[in-house]
């Protein structure tokens, strides 16, 4: 390759986002490197579209259910209408138990797309989760308050200690906003439409490993589910 043609090509990959200085990240492009991704769209709206078998199922009360809007030529989910007066419906959609959704150690990745209006923000809505934080270890990503400042939180499987890297801006304005999840070492960053908007520090052997089901749109079907509220779509895990 000439000079010429070697400098042309450099160009393009700085062009395409390769080089970030920003630390900034997109969706993973290859659709190997996921370790599961829902995009609700085909005849199948909850398949694992990794091909890995990490299906949805939903578990509901009171009547709570999904429906579908139309999205860039596919699907999005939209979960239950804000409720204040008991029984509310209750949503959530579960992939069944797996050490393949086990981080330990290692790197994760994960997030979703986005869309929630002001009236629509609650003490906190959980987008997904595997895990809880006050037993077994937990990886979160969720939307708190009525500013709706998302947030990521890693639980140790040994230390009830809850580490979050919280958003210093909301995302409660009715419009789309990609969210994402980096645990790296020690470091656990979020971003927000591919811009660093908090960091947290984590012990460095901090482990997430559970046999609790990987969720989204709330904990499950009771009272304290921690609803989602909002609309939801592209949600994809990168473990590794």
């Amino acid at each position: 390759m000439s000079r010429r043609s070697l400098l042309c090509a450099l160009i393009l990959l700085l062009v395409a986002g390769v080089t970030n200085s920003a630390g900034a990240a997109t969706v993973p492009s290859d659709a190997s490197t996921f370790t599961v991704r829902y995009t609700f769209d085909g005849p199948s709206l909850l398949a694992d579209v990794t091909g890995h078998g990490h299906d949805l199922s939903p578990v509901s009360r009171n009547g709570g259910a999904y429906a579908t809007v139309a999205r860039n030529g596919g699907k999005a989910l939209v979960f239950p209408t804000p409720c204040h007066d008991e029984p509310c419906p209750r949503i959530a959609l579960r992939a069944p138990t797996t050490a393949e959704l086990n981080p330990g150690k290692r790197p994760i990745r994960y997030g979703a797309s986005v869309r929630l209006a002001a009236d629509q923000t609650t003490k906190g809505e959980n987008v997904m989760q595997k895990g809880y934080s006050i037993r077994g270890s937990q990886y979160k990503l969720q939307i708190d308050g009525l500013a709706g400042r998302p947030s990521c939180v890693l639980v140790d499987d040994r230390r009830t200690v809850i580490h979050a890297a919280i958003s210093g801006v909301g995302v409660a304005d009715d419009r789309w906003h990609t969210l994402e999840c980096r645990r790296s070492g020690s470091r656990l960053s979020i971003l927000v439409d591919d811009v660093v908007r908090g960091r947290a520090t984590l012990p460095a052997d901090l482990s997430v490993s559970n046999h609790i089901p990987f969720s989204i749109g709330g904990k499950g079907s009771f009272a304290d589910n921690d609803q989602f509220q909002g609309i939801l779509d592209d949600v994809w895990v990168e473990i590794g």
